[in-house]
């Protein structure tokens, strides 16, 4: 049996579910903008996360299978011990109440990412910026406790130089490997159920869509385009986080 939402509910899903697409294959960080629609969805934040954990595993097969040619993979390894960290202090903090937890999420991001920009102003003045550490220890916590880890990662990928493809290639991998590390976390936590499982799979088609419409937006952004785009969704979902 599925969950009884009203008309607006599913259409509100059904919308979270394409973006989720469309940020997996071609526009990072509008995914971020998912996880305060899907809590209208659900009407509770930590039962919104459970939903929307399935949607995101799937459209995480789109994009790596899209893209499985261009992950700059090597980016990545430095990151595993601290997101490791941060998705054990997450995992803690679960239980907590989430709206506590978010807009913590929020400030972090808008830190790194006044730090993302001025280090573009004044390259010697932030060593610390091209670190991984920091952003894989947010990444994990973040991904955890609200499945928003798109900024942080989205910031430090930025820092790395890569291509479009590249960018979003090493992303899919990343969220690919994270969230199925979740799925037991989750679980534990009884974030799941028969209902919501037969909810995301309604979802299903919308994600396909969404995916097949990212990976056509991906080649018509200029690279320049594609930086600000992030940059701006990135700052519009961390402030969204304080609601």
């Amino acid at each position: 049996m599925m969950p009884e939402l009203a008309w607006w509910q599913w259409a509100l899903a059904i919308a979270c579910a394409f973006c989720v697409g469309v940020a997996k294959t071609g526009v990072p960080g509008l995914g971020i903008l998912v996880v305060p629609m899907m809590v209208l969805v659900a009407g509770d934040a930590r039962k919104s996360a459970g939903w929307l954990l399935p949607v995101l595993c799937f459209a995480d097969l789109f994009a790596v299978f899209y893209y499985r040619r261009h992950a700059a993979a090597g980016k990545l390894f430095s990151l595993i011990p601290s997101v490791l960290v941060g998705m054990a202090a997450g995992a803690l903090t679960l239980s907590l109440p989430e709206g506590r937890i978010r807009p913590l999420i929020g400030v972090i991001v808008l830190v790194m990412l006044a730090v993302y920009l001025w280090r573009k102003r004044h390259p010697e003045a932030f060593a610390l910026a091209n670190h991984g550490a920091p952003y894989g220890v947010v990444a994990g916590f973040s991904t955890t406790v609200a499945n928003a880890a798109g900024p942080a990662m989205s910031l430090y990928l930025l820092t790395k130089k890569l291509t479009k493809e590249e960018f979003v290639a090493t992303g899919a991998w990343f969220f690919f490997c994270v969230n199925l590390t979740k799925v037991p976390i989750y679980a534990w936590h009884g974030l799941f159920s028969r209902s919501s499982l037969l909810m995301d799979l309604m979802l299903a088609p919308a994600v396909l869509c969404g995916a097949l419409s990212g990976r056509w937006a991906l080649t018509r952004i200029s690279a320049g385009s594609f930086e600000f785009l992030v940059l701006a969704l990135t700052a519009v979902s961390a402030l969204i986080l304080f609601r």
